[in-house]
This record gives structure tokens, sequence and C-alpha cells, in this order.
């Protein structure tokens, strides 16, 4: 099938679908029969369907919190869910194992049987597709908050069909966004491809008069992405998902560091979404913001850490983030405990709470990169649609190729990876070296002034060690990676 961004037909939907159920290790599940599926999911409250309840979060003042989390066996990761429903989450998740993200049912299989075998998760997240709708439902009923699969997989057709059957109204991921931060040789033609079938997906449950959200991930790598690029690609797979009939999105921004680069950021993020979407005539979508606390490497102390997950939260809130992914005091440890993971949700609904009755206040250096954002973000967004002549889809295969779109530190070869970033004198996150990614010259003359003001006040060049230093920063207890000239002096 040639790669459009055209919705696809019911008939060419249909037969895809075909395929795709009959990639079940187990065989075709009744249950994903939709004559079962649509009555089950009109029957939902309203409180558990996620986009009725990010709508309520969306008009209130308070934004709302969502941790990951996600266990092996079917009774710890209920037991896991209820847990963290009683810490106050307002969102759940269930973080997706390996195995399954790489379409690896049996030795997920296996890794269900061994983990009950030693009676603790040896995987990294629930194994979704291999419990099936029957077991995904039983998490549903457990629970009395909706649910969302949060994963990192290039084709997760069969993954949303088992989900959205069992009554988990939300769907992380998108064809870029899990793809490009996550695989290494997978084509950007086959992971969209795959991605128009799950937004197809919730366009056809759309139909019946069933709205379930989707939310493409916003961080990418995670790792000193400047806003304009990560916000492109975010517009951009919001785009693709309403071609298919999608109503609800979320688009998400992952934490840079600079209070005011970060607001700017999903202010702007939220206002061009709504503007390219109107553009192209989705007129009635829903667009709603998740805020991600930091991505990057996190201190080692524990009281550190915590202090790192509530200035997040700060953010996010005055940012008025629809919801924020959250974050533990053990995060440079591994994988979280159901303590720490409570504990992270505990401190960050504190904060937002705090913050609920009070707004930012824009500043002059906040403007500055809300408009340096926007035009960063047109600027990519016009060449993508040049090179696609006009098809979306297209043009984002070929702004990849073309290195117009770059993420920084992804594995995948379909990235070329020249762009190089690194921080300003306050800590925005510049651009280093460019590549060849679709900025002007008036673009990329505001970042090389800003590295060249903070060389230049450190005594060091402008080259790639300011981007390792970065880096680390954050671990270290520093936003920026000053260099030890600069740290001594400032001592």
């Amino acid at each position: 099938m040639e790669l459009k961004n055209k919705k696809w037909p019911e008939e060419v939907f249909f037969k895809v679908r075909k395929e795709v159920l009959a990639s079940w290790p187990t065989g075709n599940s009744p249950a994903l029969n939709f004559d079962l599926a649509i009555p089950f999911l009109k029957q939902i409250p309203e409180h558990k369907n996620f986009a009725s309840l990010l709508t309520k979060f969306d008009t209130s003042s308070i934004t709302a919190v969502q941790p990951r989390a996600g266990v092996a066996t079917l009774n710890e990761h209920i037991a896991l869910m209820q847990y963290l429903e009683a810490a106050g989450t307002d969102f759940l998740p269930t973080t997706i194992d390996s195995y399954t993200r790489h379409n690896r049912y049996f030795e997920a299989e296996n890794g269900i049987k061994e983990s009950i075998n030693l009676g603790r998760s040896l995987l990294n997240g629930f194994p979704a597709v291999n419990y099936g709708v029957e077991g995904c439902i039983e998490v549903y009923e457990a629970v009395n908050v909706p649910l969302q699969a949060r994963h990192g997989t290039p084709d997760g057709r069969l993954l949303a069909e088992i989900i959205h059957a069992a009554g988990w109204t939300s769907n992380e991921g998108g064809g870029i966004s899990y793809n490009i931060p996550y695989a290494k040789s997978v084509s950007l033609e086959e992971t969209i491809k795959n991605w128009q079938y799950v937004d197809r997906l919730v366009g056809f449950y759309e139909e019946q008069g069933i709205r379930i959200n989707r939310e493409p991930f916003g961080p990418l790598t995670g790792t000193l992405v400047p806003p304009g690029i990560s916000n492109a690609v975010a517009i951009i797979e919001a785009l693709l998902a309403a071609e298919q009939g999608v109503k609800s999105i979320t688009v998400g921004y992952g934490q840079g560091g600079n209070i005011n680069q970060d607001i700017a950021a999903l202010h702007a993020l939220r206002e061009l979404t709504k503007e390219y979407l109107n553009q192209h005539g989705y007129l009635d979508v829903e667009v709603t913001t998740v805020f991600h606390q930091w991505m990057g490497g996190f201190p080692e102390d524990e009281a550190e850490a915590l202090g790192l997950i509530s200035y997040a939260s700060v953010v996010a809130a005055l940012g008025k983030a629809t919801k924020m992914i959250t974050k533990s005091p053990l995060e440079s440890v591994g994988i979280p405990t159901k303590e720490a993971n409570a504990i992270g949700i505990k401190a960050s609904k504190y904060v937002v709470n705090l913050l609920k009755d009070q707004k930012f206040t824009e500043n002059d250096i906040y403007l500055e990169e809300f408009h340096q954002i926007k035009k960063e973000v047109n600027s990519i967004l016009d060449h993508v649609f040049i090179l696609g002549r006009g098809d979306l889809a297209i043009g984002v295969v070929e702004a990849f190729r073309n290195g117009i779109i770059d993420v920084p530190f992804a594995p995948s070869k379909y990235n070329v990876g020249k762009l190089l970033p690194a921080r300003d004198n306050e800590g925005n996150i510049r651009i280093l070296e460019f590549g060849n990614v679709g900025f002007n010259e008036e673009i990329k003359a505001f970042h090389k002034n800003k590295i060249k003001e903070r060389a230049k006040s450190e005594g060091r060049n402008a080259d790639f060690q300011l981007t390792i230093s970065d880096v680390y920063a954050v671990g270290n207890g520093k936003l920026v990676g000053r260099s030890e000239k600069k740290r001594e002096s400032e001592e």
C-alpha cells in the first residue's frame, strides 16, 4: 500500500485488520469482534474515559498527574494499579514490556512464566498482548480511573486492538515518536503506516460514538531536544492522527530545564497544534497537552531527585499543562518500586495543587522564546509540505531523509543525526551544529549568537564539549554544564 496522508477507506482498514488479528500468537480472540467491543466501550462511565477526564482537567486550573508503571504478572499488575490509584494518580498508565514492544510474544510468555516462578517481575512492563482482551478487561474493572498504554512500539497495531477492546481509552505513540527514538532499522514508511492503522482504529470507534484519546510521545530522545524540533514532530503526528478520524489528541513536551523556555514551548505547542489542525480542516479535534518531567539523567540522591520532580511540577502547573507524567526519586536506580512511584505522584500533586490559582506572568524573555519556537516549527513544517508536495506523510519521510528534521541522539539509521544541541548562558536548549535542519539563516543566527555568548562567558570554545557537559549537568545538580574555570569564578 502506497504511503499517503489520506484517511484509509473502510474496506482497506478491514483488509489490513484481518492480517493484524492473524498475528495473534494464540489465534484470534473472540473479544476482538467489534460486535462485542463496541457495546462494551459505549457503557464505559465518563470518569473512566480518558478523553472525558482530560477535558475536565483542561477546563480547570489543575494539572493532572500520571506515572509510568507496569509489571509482568496480571495479579501483581492489578495490585500495582490499585496502589497507584490509592496514591492519588488521576490517570493510570500501563507500561508495556520490551518483548511486546518488538512483537516478540513468545519471549514475553516465557517472561510471565519465569516471573510467576520467581515471585518477581522479570519483564520491564505488562505484556498486554499475551493476556489478551480478557486479561486487560480484568485490569480495567479493577480500577476507577482511566487507563492508557505507554510503550515505544514501532508496530503497535495488535496491542492497540487489544487494549481498546478492553476499555483502555488512551494509547501513547506515533509513527515518528515511537520509531526514531526507539528503533534502529525500522523505516518511517513502515511505522507511519502502522500508526495510521492505530489511528484509523480509533477513528472507527469514533464513528461508532466512542471517544478514545491518542497521545504522541513528545520528549523523543529526551536529551537536549530543541523545542522547535519536538513541537514540530508532535504537531505532525497530531495531523496524521486527525486525518484518520482521531478527535482527542494530547500533544506532549519534555522538560528542557529553563522555566521560560519550557512554558513558552508548552504554550506554543498548544497554540500551533490548534492552528494547524484548523488550517487543514480538522475543526472538531480536542487538543490537550502533557508535560513530561525530566527525561535525562537523574541525581542518585533521593532528596535531590525529589527536588527535580518538584521543580518540574512547578513548570507544568504554571504552564497549565493538562497532564504531567511523573518520575520517582529512584529514577537513577532503575525501574521504581510502587512506593517510590507513589512518592513521585504525591509530591507532584502537592505542588500543582499549591499553584492551581497562580498564573505565569509573561515577560520579554518568555515572549522571545515563544515567538522563536513558533518560527522554528513553522519553518520545519513549511519544508515538510514542500518536500511532500502537499502530502504530509510523504513529506515527513523526505524531511528525515534529508535531515530537515533531525532528532539529537536518536538511534534510528533513518535519522541523519548531524544536529548537535547545547545550552546557552541561561540554560535554554539551543543548536550548536545544524546539519541540514530546516531553518533559515535568521533562525540559525539566533542560535549561534546564544551559544557564542555562553562560550565567551566561560572562556571556552563553542564545540562538542559544551554538549557533553550539558548532557551530564542535571544529574550533577546543575542545569548548565559550566567549565571548571567558570564554576570556580562563581564560587
